[in-house]
């Protein structure tokens, strides 16, 4: 991927938002929330202020005026500059085009899971399932609202990407769960060893993991000390 001046997902939707025409921070805010784009990309305040700066020290959107509404503060318009058009353009490119690498918390959990005994892994992974199952009927209630309402496909695209990621989580993660509880798991039995007494490892006054979680994420854990 390309190593850009400003690589945070919220700078290309202020980008995305001034190609349409120039806002004050506020307005793109409520553009975003409006169009729930902040379900799909992390948005605070702070965090949009200190993008809008950042874009602006590189150019990529300049200050057209400012303006106040009665007594409230002052507010900066900023527009798009044709340098940011392109980096719009090449860095929307390159995320639709790209497969890339992305670090989910889900992945570094089960990448560890051999730190805690089978049985409560499944057990954790069962409460996983019951709240993915609760978001699914969530998201599909709002579709079926939108559908109401006749609204465009094109504009909720993400949320129905988010959707079948989400069911295709929880039929694989009920597999696992059906895995671990049947036996059929491979690798079970190295991973019971871990937990003889079948009681997740306590930590240590220095907050290390005990003693008895040693290889518990390595599939050859050295002996001794």
């Amino acid at each position: 991927m390309t190593r850009r001046t400003v690589s945070n997902p919220l700078a290309l939707a202020v980008l995305a938002c001034l190609s349409e025409r120039p806002m004050h921070p506020y307005e793109m805010a409520s553009t975003l929330r409006a169009r729930h784009k902040d379900e799909s990309i992390k948005l605070n305040y702070g965090s949009l202020y200190a993008v809008v700066e950042s874009l602006q020290e590189h150019a990529l959107i300049a200050a057209q005026s400012t303006a106040r509404d009665g007594n409230r503060p002052e507010r900066t318009v900023y527009a798009i500059t044709d340098a940011g058009r392109l980096e719009l353009t090449d860095w929307l490119s390159e995320l639709l085009s790209r497969p890339a690498k992305e670090y989910t918390h889900f992945e570094a959990g089960l990448c560890l899971m051999p730190v805690l005994p089978p049985e409560d892994v499944a057990a954790l992974l069962e409460q996983r399932c019951a709240a993915l199952e609760l978001q699914a009927v969530q998201m599909q209630s709002v579709r079926e609202l939108l559908a109401g309402r006749s609204f465009p496909r094109l504009f909720s695209i993400e949320s129905e990407y988010r959707a079948v990621l989400q069911d295709a989580e929880l039929r694989w993660t009920r597999e696992l769960i059906a895995e671990i509880r049947s036996g059929r798991l491979d690798g079970l039995e190295t991973w019971r060893g871990y937990h003889p007494d079948g009681a997740a490892p306590e930590t240590e006054r220095t907050g290390s993991p005990a003693a008895g979680t040693r290889g518990a994420t390595d599939p050859s854990p050295k002996k001794g000390p």
